[in-house]
Order: structure tokens, then sequence, then C-alpha cells
């Protein structure tokens, strides 16, 4: 039986190779892409899922409630693990982590700059990287530990068994001694580093982030087995009470809780709950892989159906000598699956080709997984689905034939088969015009985050740190430098201005209500920032040199004023860190977090860098490159214990979407293919259509038809069924896409000119789709086709 479906299934591709090709080509695409988003969406799931405590690991957040709002993030005290670990005893091992920094190392004459992060002295305890020396419970103990990385470990002192021990010099300040390396951090961890310091230095590196008013660490917790986590979390949830003083009825901080593997993908808050993140990307992708896939199973069913006249008659005879309708079905099942599996076996010679292009475009290094059985499980399921939904209604439709009617030649579509058949191209169009319409929404949002005006100049910045002897020399490097060519203005800021988020509640004003404790951002910032920054001052000036009383000086963006709401402030009184002051000026609100967030309160301050921060240097348009070596020049002669590193402004800004431009990447390859199957499919029925109508076309041209108004006729059902499918999928596209855009404060409209566009876009599309088989018909000698009449 196996043996005959394998004959009948070859002579059939055989007869009809162009419909073959067609089917083949379409499955085997629709497969491709099909494997390449199950890859990447196996791969998202595996982000930090690979620890052996996964189980146990938690990450702490906050949600703080004030003037009826809930605003919520991952940002926490710094004292917040320790202070946890010793109260609570369901809490086995806990630690603060800060943010991946890059620091200068030195061993001997060998001077690096590497990515790194401070933790806790169960960090290593909890989350089980490999370590290839050293031990967990020793490896960040003391305040002078550190833990490298292989990479690390080699680049230093050539393997992980010689660095263990070994002194290493930080920023040219302190000496810490490598108690452990572990492996190089795999793809799958969301964060990467290569060094790992003890927390103490953290500490001492930022005073502020030991008072319990302020955020900016992360706190991640290990549970004992068995505690009951939601007891747990509602018994944390009013922790801070007892340790935040400047909480009240109008300001209040609850804590919360989320496994750790689950933070990657679910990272959102939106009133206080978690909304979402990169598992909307996971469940974007995964509907489309199934779009797509259904777009070529559509064609199969189309095509296969479209020519069952022409196996009428070996159906008629089968059904004449005794064969079932079930052994029908099985066999034309049968056929569909061996005709998906070459199309898998072609997909997956396809997909190890494409994947080099694949992972440039997703930023990972997918491989495809042929050693493990889940993934060839997967293979055996998605072929079975594909070739049993594909195969199902051809299968029950040839085998429905009546073999009387079939035998006589007088076998006839029935309404409800075209019906059928047109409805099937409807709604394959619909999916492909939703996935046009989401690709240019998309597109459009990207282009605005990226293009948008954010309050200041992004254009010919660069981003200097302000480390080692640089930073104590501040002020003869600017002056050095402003003396140079290609330079127009310099400035400092301890964060730059893509990652402000250090927040303090320790901010007082005159007529502000006793028991409120609203949120502010804060940042100290050097001598003509906004000038610098090409920020716009609503009232008042920068800070400058040329005033003594700036130390003591505070500028606020309208954010802020809104809340201290003074009528004139510059002048007024304004009391931050306990540190009593006046309001110098007030600048327009600038973007300093992606278009995600609404801009916050800010605070600016005056601040010396020590040890930290960046020189934000303005250049002349066309100058760069003349002031990037000028700049080098002068921090080699101030600062020779540090190698000279520089960051563009712009290059940082667009680092806050990666996510969206790879989105927007996948979505117009994606959207490319699906419409590219649907045309496959159109051009087979084209095919089909004009061999159908040979001898009407034959007629038509013999009374007097002209070649335009015959294509018109041949082309007019398929356009009624486009603008049928644009009429369907425009509302449900706009819905889901609208819906999308919710996630940003800032964004498009979503403007009628994408509808038109993409009907005319998918009309024209159809119509070159059919137009060269169509033109071929008509061009065909009459005399060929009515040579029998």
């Amino acid at each position: 039986m196996i043996k005959s479906y394998f004959k009948i299934t070859w002579r059939t591709i055989r007869r009809n190779k162009a419909f073959s090709f067609i089917n083949i080509l379409g499955l085997a695409l629709g497969m491709t892409c099909s494997l390449l988003i199950l890859l990447w969406v196996t791969d998202e799931r595996k982000v930090d899922a690979f620890h052996e405590n996964g189980p146990q690991l938690y990450s702490v957040f906050e949600r703080q409630y004030h003037d009826g709002q809930i605003d919520a993030g991952f940002y926490t005290p710094g004292p917040l693990a320790e202070e946890m670990k010793l109260t609570l005893p369901e809490v086995q091992y806990a630690t603060g982590m800060a943010w991946s920094e890059a620091s200068t190392f030195e061993v001997g004459e060998k001077i690096l700059k590497e990515n790194g992060d401070y933790a806790g002295a169960d960090f290593f305890i909890m989350f089980t990287y490999p370590l290839l020396a050293g031990q967990a419970t020793t490896a960040l103990k003391s305040p002078v530990d550190i833990a490298i990385s292989r990479k690390m470990a080699a680049d230093f002192f050539g393997s992980p068994e010689q660095a263990l021990g070994k002194s290493i010099r930080y920023q040219s300040r302190k000496d810490l001694k490598v108690t452990a390396v572990f492996e190089n951090i795999p793809e799958s961890s969301s964060r990467k580093f290569d060094y790992v310091i003890n927390w103490e230095t953290f500490l001492q590196n930022n005073g502020w982030a030991r008072e319990w008013g302020n955020n900016g660490p992360q706190t991640y917790l290990m549970l004992r087995q068995g505690t009951d986590v939601p007891a747990f979390e509602a018994k944390i949830k009013s922790f801070l009470d007892l340790y935040n003083k400047d909480q009240n009825d109008n300001f209040r901080i609850k804590l919360g809780l989320q496994k750790y593997s689950d933070v990657y993908l679910h990272s959102n808050f939106k009133n206080g709950e978690l909304t979402g993140g990169r598992i909307q990307y996971v469940i974007l992708f995964s509907i489309i892989a199934v779009f797509i896939l259904l777009i070529a199973c559509i064609n199969f069913m189309n095509l296969t159906t479209a020519r069952s006249i022409k196996r009428a008659k070996e159906i008629g005879i089968r059904k004449v000598v005794g064969a079932f309708r079930s052994a029908l079905i099985r066999q034309f099942i049968g056929e569909a699956l061996l005709i998906v599996s070459g199309a898998v076996i072609l997909a997956l010679l396809v997909v190890p080709l494409t994947l080099p292009v694949f992972n440039e475009i997703t930023r990972k290094q997918i491989t495809l997984p042929i050693q493990e059985p889940t993934f060839w499980f997967s293979i055996l399921g998605l072929t079975i689905l594909t070739g049993t939904l594909s195969g199902s209604y051809p299968a029950l439709y040839l085998s429905s034939f009546n073999p009387v009617s079939v035998l006589k030649g007088s076998l006839k579509f029935g309404s409800s088969a075209i019906g059928f058949r047109k409805g099937l191209v409807v709604f394959q169009f619909v999916l492909s015009i939703m996935l046009i319409i989401g690709t240019i929404v998309i597109t459009e949002q990207v282009n605005y985050v990226q293009s948008a005006n954010l309050g200041y100049d992004r254009e010919n910045l660069i981003y200097i740190p302000l480390e080692g002897d640089l930073a104590k020399k501040y002020t003869l490097f600017k002056d050095q430098a402003l003396t140079m060519p290609g330079i127009q203005g310099i400035t400092s800021m301890t964060q730059t201005p893509t990652s402000i988020n250090n927040g303090t509640g320790g901010v007082e004003w005159e007529g502000k209500d006793p028991t409120s404790a609203q949120q502010f951002v804060q940042a100290a910032v050097g001598f003509d920032f906004t000038k610098t920054m090409h920020i716009e001052m609503v009232q008042g000036r920068d800070f400058s040199k040329d005033f003594e009383s700036d130390s003591t000086g505070y500028i606020l963006n309208e954010a802020a004023l809104k809340i201290i709401n003074y009528k004139d402030p510059v002048g007024m009184p304004l009391t931050f860190w306990q540190k009593k002051g006046t309001i110098i000026g007030v600048m327009k609100d600038f973007h300093f977090n992606s278009l995600h967030t609404a801009i916050n309160p800010l605070i600016l301050r005056r601040g010396e860098m020590i040890g930290y921060g960046a020189a934000l240097v303005r250049t002349e348009p066309g100058k760069t490159k003349e002031a990037l070596a000028s700049l080098e020049k002068i921090c080699k002669e101030l600062n020779p214990q540090f190698p000279f590193t520089y960051e563009f402004s712009d290059e940082e800004y667009q680092k806050l979407y990666k996510s969206e431009q790879v989105v927007s990447k996948l979505s117009n390859s994606f959207a490319f293919l699906a419409v590219f199957i649907s045309c496959l499919g159109l051009l087979g029925l084209a095919m089909f259509t004009a061999e159908q109508r040979l001898k009407e076309i034959g007629i038509r041209k013999v009374l007097g038809a002209s070649i335009v108004s015959l294509f018109s006729l041949l082309s007019k059902e398929i356009m009624i069924l486009i603008t049928i499918a644009l009429v369907i999928a425009s509302p449900l596209a706009y819905f889901t896409m609208n819906n999308w855009l919710k996630d940003y404060v800032y964004r498009i409209d979503i403007a009628w000119w994408i509808f038109a566009v993409t009907g005319g876009l998918a009309i024209l599309i159809a119509l070159l789709t059919v137009s060269f088989q169509t033109i071929k018909a008509l061009l065909a000698n009459p005399v060929k086709s009515l040579r029998s009449e």
C-alpha cells in the first residue's frame, strides 16, 4: 500500500511539474520560515532558564503609589538584599546587582577595559555560572575579591589556573584578588559580564546607594525549598515601611516578586502590574509562523482541488473496482504527507544556509539542534500537522466524486467547492495584508523613535568615561580640549543622557505637603550642561563657572516644576539630600529614557565626577574625526594608565531600541515571504484558470474581443477577492497594531495612507502575478484551442 502511494505521488508530480514545483516550493518556504521562528522562540524561552536553582530564584520589584498613580520597576535600595537575608527566614541567599559598566584593569604592562558588574557574596551560590577555578562560597567573600571570566583570565594571565589568587589593579586605584574564574557567559544569559566585583566596592563608589530612600540596584533572592511563595510575597509587601522613613499616606512603596527566569520575557509594567515585555514578540512571531504555514497549506489545498478534474477518472475507476472512500482519503492524505516530507527535507537543507543571515538580524547564535531528540519530534509533529491540514480538504473533496458522473464526463465543480476555494484565497490574502500593514506600522514606529526630537541634539555628541586621573584633572582636560579644532563644547554628567534612572525622594521645597514623598530622578552635571547638550532653557540659566553659588544651585525640567509648583521658580529655595540651595533655571523636558515611558521629573545638581561619570563632548559638524584625534592625545597625556575609549550619543540611543529594530527587520522579511507564497498560489490558480478557459478565450477572440477586455475579464475575479480580503484585514490589522502601539507613551498614529498603500500594493502584486500567465493565454493562437470544435 505504502509503495503504491509513493508510485502514484511520484507519477502525479512528474505529470504536473509546474504545479508540483509551486506546491513544494510554497510548502518549503513556509516550513523554512516556521523552523526559523521555532528556533528563535525556543532560544528566547531558554534565556536565564539554565540555572540549577531556577525554581527558587526571584527578582524583587517595587510598586510606588503616589498622586493616584502606580509606578513599578526592578530598581530597589542598595541595602535591601542583605537586610532581607538577615531578617526573613524564608530567604536562603540574597544579592544586590548594579548594572554592567566598563572598567579598566591592569596587570603588569597590560591594560584592558572589560565590561562587568558588582554582586554580593551569595551571587555564585545562587546563580550557577560554571566555575573553572575557585569556589562559589568564597568567590566574592571580601571587599577586595573579584571573579573573572575565562576570556579575561586568558587576556591577563594565560589560563584560569594561573589567574587564581593573582592580583589585578582596578581603575588604577585599588588592587583586587582573583578568587574565581567562571566560564564565559553563555548566550542564554540575559546578563553579560566578564568580571564580578564584591558588592562593597559598588557601595564605596556610589555612596547614595546606601540610603533606603534611593533606588538603582536590583535585588535577587533565593528562597528556601518549600517556601509558600504567594504567602511570602504578601509578607514582604510592606517590608520597606520599617526602613524608608519618607513613606506616608500619600506615598507608599510595596514590594513584589517575580521568578528570575520570567523576567527576561515579562518585564513591562502598567499601573503596577506586569503586562508583558519580550513575550509579546515571542507571541507575535509565533502567530506569524502559523500565518505563513497556513498560507502555504492553503496554496496546496487550492491547487490540488483546482486540478482535481485531472484525476477524476482515476478516482471514478478506483471506486468502480471497489475502493472505499476511507481508502481514498488515506491515499490523498498520504500523498500530501509525502509532498510535505519533501518540502521539510528541502527546508532542512535551506535553514542552515539562512541561519548566518538570520543570526545577524536577531543578534543571536542559533544553530540547528540536530542532536536533540526534541527537535526531531517537533519536526515530525510539524510534518504530520502540515500534511494532514493541507491534505484534509482535497482528500475529502476528491473522495466525494460520483463515479457515474466522472465516467460519463459530466463532472462539474459545484458552487460550494468554487466558493470554498475563493474563500481560501480571501483568507490567504487577509493574512498577507495584515502582515503588510503590521510591517509598515512597525517600520514607521521604529523610524519615529529613532528620529524623534528628544529635546537635545544627539548628533555630533561623544561620551568619554571620566576615570582615573581624567576625573581629577577634568577642568584641565576641558580647558585644553576647547582649544582644539573641531570641539564646540564640553560638560560632564554622572550618567549618560540615555541612562538617567537614579531615583530619590529626598527633595524639599516651600509649600510641600509634609505627607508627600514624590520621587524625582536626579543627576550631577558640570558647567555648561544645557549649552553643550543644546537643551532649551525655559527660565533662568545654565550652570556656569562665573557663579560660585552654583554649588548649591539646581536646574529642574518642566515635569519637576509641575510637581514643585513654583510660579516664579528661579531663585526659590530647594533642599536636595538635606543640602539647601536655590533653583537657578528650568529647562524644557528632554527624553532621557526610551519613548516607551513618559518623561519623569528631573533635578540636576552641580557635582564633580570622582571615579565615575562621563565627559560629554560636542563636536563641530563634519569634524568628528579631527576632534577624536585631539581628544585621544589629551587623554593619553593626562590619563596614561587608561585606554582612550568613547561612545557616540546616537549609537547609545539606538541601543534602547534593539528589540524594535530586530522586530522590524524580521517583520519585513516574513511579510515579503508570506506575500511571495501567496503569489505562488495565485500563479498556480492563474495557470489552471487560463488552461481551463482556453477555448472560451479562443471563441471570444474569434468574435472580436480585445486583449484588454479579455485581460479585464480574467483578472476581475482576483481583484474582487483581493478587495474583500482588504476590507476584512484592515480593521483586524488596525486593532492589532493599535494594541501593540499602546506600549509606547510616544507613538505614531496609524494613518489612512497605510491601508491605501497596502491595498494598492496587494492589487498590484496580484495583477503582476497573474498577468504573465493570463497574457500568455490571451496571445495564444485561437485556431489551436478550437481545432477540435
